[in-house]
């Protein structure tokens, strides 16, 4: 008998120990690998793509990141950028991904002191567009950051949303 009592002890202690094991690695893996830090900038622009058309802007490069907003690689990991194809329109939707935390508020600077000078640029120029420039949307989640400037900037925003959810 007491042999058999050794035996589910034994049999008890390993599987307790196998659990504390089991355990740990699955806690290990819950940190910062959410989804939302997996997620790249070209795929929530998919996501904003099938809620609003995107056809008539440009696409933009680092050079045009770095013109508009004056951000580089040091501060952005990744990001798309869609700018009016003329002069005389305000439209711009942007989603950036800051390398970090901490430098998501100061990119969302760089990016509303952008906006402030399109608004000078619109006001007396081109009215309707400048209404466009004050019902913009300039919002951070995260490391992830987001600029609509659009008359569809709430399908845009709610894009976003629903992809960082």
């Amino acid at each position: 008998m007491q042999k058999w009592l050794g035996k589910i002890n034994a049999v008890l202690l390993v599987s307790m120990i196998a659990c504390i094991v089991a355990l740990s690695a699955l806690t290990g893996c819950s940190g910062q690998n959410t989804e939302e830090s997996q997620l790249a900038a070209v795929e929530i622009g998919d996501r904003i793509k099938q809620a609003v058309h995107l056809d008539d802007m440009k696409a933009g490069d680092a050079k045009k990141l770095q013109k508009l907003y004056k951000l580089g690689e040091e501060e952005v990991e990744d990001f798309i950028l869609y700018t009016a194809p003329t002069n005389v329109r305000a439209d711009e939707v942007a989603v950036l991904i800051a390398k970090d935390d901490s430098q998501a508020e100061s990119i969302k600077a760089k990016i509303a002191e952008r906006i402030e000078e399109q608004g000078k640029k619109f006001k007396d120029y081109v009215p309707d567009e400048y209404f466009l420039l004050e019902k913009h949307v300039l919002k951070t989640k995260g490391r992830y950051i987001l600029l609509a400037v659009s008359k569809e900037a709430e399908k845009i925003e709610s894009a976003f949303d629903e992809a960082l959810k």
